[in-house]
């Protein structure tokens, strides 16, 4: 509590103890005790009693003088560090932090130590082994003083920043599989903007202020991070955390990190949900703009386009672009948008590989993929023109060909063989489900068992999948297409992956009341948890049994059948006169 006043000469309470042991008269050794240690200012000697009569403790006053003094120091050292040229200004506060420093273990006098500390670009470094040494000391100082702490050591950084990584990557993984299933609110719903509001993503942006080498390091864990797990959360933090340094205009750290004004760019794209032709110019321009000997600038641009929020703005656009070819009667290798769209997409989904090899190179774009597979995908986009338009024809018009019920075997080939088919096709089984197309759904669904890295068993497709599934919740009733979804799909990787047992589960939590009753008790039995199951499957399986077990019908009350008989009326017999 007294630690550092004998280095600066003040009486502290051993000395009042010495001093009460050795003396003879104890009450003339306090008084002497006070006048030589409390407030040298003359006129305080006749307030003192007046205070006294008030029954005011001098402990209370000398308190309430001592913080108001300690106030106005902090306020002379905040005004301290922004008066005055650069080097006379910080030269008055390293020689107060030089005075005071003694005393940063006193509670009373340790704020405005650690207030000259945060005011100090360069806080000398044996000051800061000692605060770093001190786990209390190395709480209580300010971001500021950390900052200079961490950039030394790297290892303390990475155990500030983990506990916030991991929380970064459970809230995503939450949304995932929150129980709230909505075509219109999903995982991509939030803006760049606000997601970039979020607790981990400004107390990063916090934690790194203007410091470069930080940010390298937090770049680095995240690198690091994402190799070890493959975890694609990491590579959106990369991002946001960028554009959150953007948002407040930190360019010591937005001009040199190469890829601030492609992520900027692709940061509106992804606002927007689509990329226009003047932003497409941009971000082939930057790509193109890669200079030889600076290829490593592609790792870091591929894990940006791995962010799963710049894949889906990718991979909408590019359906987007694929319906727009065929009203124009073009195919996709004349449409320079397009490719480029593919080429991004063919990045990031590369990154992995990239930054795992070290061998910073674009992907090589299969030919097929443009000449083949986009054809096709465009085809089924005519299959169901054709079938629409035949459906309003009248009677005597239509064509007797039913809606198409096979799948090209080229089709499945590249859903199993070739990742960047797989991820467009997902997001077109994804668009034909928003649009309510129910017969298209089911002509593809089969594809969808097998595919690259089992793809259409990933968590966001999953979401995405269920999210849109709401709008064909009519459909649930019937037997044919509850089979084709459930045993046909779903129920075909359950009982191999605890994520798709718990989106199934979430689904049935709400669309639970659609399914025909018979359906939903072998559905109930299907994916009733093994031992082996998680808590989480668990509680959403207790959940839907609760909700189960509330909307069954009661018993019907066996009746009696009423007589058709109706009673006679009695009739009074007439008085006898």
């Amino acid at each position: 509590m007294y630690a550092g006043l004998q280095e600066l000469g003040v009486a502290n309470g051993e000395d009042l103890k010495e001093t009460l042991t050795n003396c003879t008269e104890p009450l003339k050794a306090i008084e002497q005790f006070q006048t030589e240690n409390g407030v040298l200012l003359p006129s305080l000697q006749y307030a003192l009693p007046f205070l006294d009569l008030h029954g005011t403790p001098r402990l209370e006053f000398h308190q309430s003088v001592f913080d108001e003094l300690r106030e106005k120091l902090l306020e002379r050292v905040s005004a301290i560090a922004l008066e005055g040229k650069v080097e006379e200004r910080y030269k008055k506060l390293e020689d107060l932090l030089e005075k005071s420093f003694s005393l940063v273990k006193m509670p009373s006098i340790q704020p405005v130590v650690m207030c000259v500390m945060k005011h100090l670009p360069k806080v000398p470094e044996k000051k800061l082994k000692l605060v770093m040494a001190d786990k209390d000391l190395y709480k209580a100082c300010a971001v500021e003083v950390k900052r200079q702490i961490w950039q030394d050591n790297q290892a303390l950084f990475g155990d500030e920043v983990s506990p916030l990584l991991k929380q970064y990557i459970l809230e995503k993984e939450n949304i995932l599989f929150s129980n709230d299933i909505s075509f219109l609110q999903n995982f991509f719903s939030p803006s760049p903007k606000t997601r970039r509001q979020g607790e981990v993503v400004q107390k990063l942006t916090q934690m790194i202020g203007k410091n470069v080498k930080l940010y390298d390091m937090v770049l680095q864990f995240l690198r690091t991070l994402f190799l070890r797990t493959r975890n694609v959360h990491y590579c959106t933090l990369r991002a946001e955390l960028l554009m959150s340094l953007h948002d407040l205009e930190i360019s010591d750290i937005c001009t040199v990190d190469p890829c601030h004004k492609f992520t900027w760019c692709l940061d509106a794209c992804i606002r927007e949900k689509f990329v226009d032709n003047k932003r497409a110019r941009e971000l082939q321009g930057f790509l193109d703009g890669v200079k030889k000997g600076q290829e490593q600038v592609l790792g870091d641009l591929s894990m940006i386009l791995c962010d799963p929020f710049a894949i889906n703005t990718l991979a909408l656009s590019t359906i987007r672009h694929l319906q727009d070819l065929v009203g124009q009667d073009t195919l996709p290798r004349e449409s320079p948008d397009l490719l480029l769209l593919l080429r991004m997409l063919s990045l990031g989904q590369g990154a992995w590989d990239m930054i795992d090899s070290q061998v910073f190179k674009e992907p090589k774009m299969e030919a097929e993929l443009i000449t083949r597979f986009l054809p096709l995908l465009m085809s089924f986009v005519v299959d169901d023109h054709t079938f629409t338009v035949d459906q309003k024809l009248p009677s005597e018009e239509k064509g007797p060909i039913p809606y198409p019920s096979t799948i090209p075997e080229a089709f499945t080939k590249f859903m199993q063989e070739n990742r960047i088919a797989c991820e467009i096709g997902l997001y077109y089984i994804l668009h034909i489900t928003k649009q309510r197309n129910k017969n298209a759904f089911l002509r593809l669904l089969p594809a969808l068992v097998e595919t690259f890295s089992d793809l259409a068993f990933s968590d966001i497709f999953l979401h995405l999948l269920t999210g849109n599934l709401t709008l064909l919740s009519d459909e649930f009733a019937l037997e044919e297409f509850c089979t084709s979804l459930f045993d046909g799909f779903f129920l075909t990787a359950c009982s191999r992956k605890e994520n798709v047992h718990r989106h199934v589960l979430r689904l049935l939590l709400h669309l639970h009341h659609k399914v025909a009753p018979a359906k939903l008790e072998s559905l109930q039995k299907a994916l009733e948890p093994t031992k082996q199951s998680g808590e989480a499957v668990k509680e959403l399986y207790n959940q839907l049994s609760e909700k189960l077990e509330l909307h069954k019908p009661s018993p019907a009350e066996v009746t009696e059948t009423p007589s058709m008989e109706l009673p006679l009326p009695t009739v009074p017999t007439p008085a006898s006169r």
